[in-house]
């Protein structure tokens, strides 16, 4: 049987066809506020909210990029106190065992604290060039650039002070101008940082406790019987020396890593005020912002119901015949 749209069914189909659209595209919206928990259209929403939500949005962005950083140097405060808690592990007791070794005349033991000294000071070495990302940490301002040199090239330059030293005295001033002039080798020849540094959370190779540590292990690590270097003999005063400068700097890096302690503990204290801040600034976005998710998935369903009536209502007026229209 031929099926012709009545005049009335046609304009009833056509008439249908923005409703449908418009209950299609509710039905997107509505599904997407479903997952999200938030309006879409938050500007219709909003109306003359929108600068206020738009400020509560900014300060959570803002708060955002401060974790950013402050995790940032969470992160260099972290590695800076594992890198010196290796130094401090690394010499620890050989200060001692050298001065006792020394007072017994014990040479094999002070062979054995020689080769120790220069397995710390390669150890220190290794983890003061620690590197945070592209950062050296102990570079200073220079922080692209690895601090410092090897530990031979440092024991070759105070192993040639220790030959030309015309006497102990000679060889103590020669070994402060080396480790503390701005023109003596420490500076010129091992340590490629800068002096200073413009981050306050920063170590740089030229800090006392640093500088203290490094000339007594390399001192001690040249004083076994294997370098045979006569101003490091016996009961040498320059080795005794040496080994003092090596207590005080591992009080100075004591006293370092107290410090540092309370920059990570401050980081901590930042942390824990932001997140609070976050969480204030987030509950007031989102009483603008967030769309109640039961109250949209219950809308969800009555459009879905509403978009499946229309369609059967269309299919129906579609399929009347002319003998409907006649009856």
């Amino acid at each position: 049987m031929l099926r012709f749209l009545s005049p009335s069914s046609l304009l009833a189909s056509k008439g249908l066809s923005p409703e449908i659209k418009a209950i299609r595209e509710r039905l997107e919206t509505t599904s997407k506020e479903t997952v999200t928990g938030r309006y879409e259209d938050m500007t219709k929403h909003l109306s003359g909210r929108i600068s206020q939500a738009m400020l509560g949005q900014k300060a959570i962005d803002d708060i955002e990029q401060q974790g950013v950083r402050i995790n940032i140097r969470e992160g260099r405060l972290d590695l800076t106190q594992r890198s010196l808690e290796v130094v401090q592990t690394s010499v620890s007791g050989l200060s001692a065992r050298m001065q006792a070794a020394m007072a017994s005349e014990d040479t094999a033991s002070k062979n054995a604290t020689a080769r120790d000294s220069k397995a710390a000071l390669n150890e220190s070495f290794s983890a003061l060039n620690a590197r945070y990302g592209e950062r050296y940490l102990f570079s200073g301002d220079a922080a692209t650039t690895p601090p410092f040199a090897s530990v031979d090239d440092l024991l070759s330059d105070i192993r040639q002070i220790a030959i030309t030293a015309t006497d102990e005295a000679d060889f103590a001033a020669q070994l402060d101008t080396y480790f503390n002039s701005p023109t003596g080798g420490w500076r010129t020849n091992i340590y490629a940082g800068t002096d200073t540094a413009s981050d306050p959370d920063s170590v740089p190779g030229t800090d006392d406790s640093i500088i203290q540590i490094v000339s007594g292990l390399a001192v001690m690590a040249l004083s076994g019987a294997d370098e045979a270097l006569p101003l490091f003999n016996g009961a040498s005063n320059p080795v005794f020396a040496a080994a003092q400068s090596l207590a005080n700097g591992q009080t100075a890096l004591t006293n370092l890593r107290a410090s540092v302690g309370l920059s990570q503990a401050q980081v901590e204290t930042d942390k824990e005020s932001l997140s609070v801040e976050k969480t204030v600034l987030t509950a007031s976005f989102n009483e603008l912002t967030a769309r109640d998710q039961y109250e949209a998935a219950s809308e969800l369903k009555d459009l879905e119901s509403s978009l499946e009536a229309a369609y059967t209502l269309t299919s129906r007026l579609a399929n009347l015949t002319l003998l409907n229209f006649l009856r």
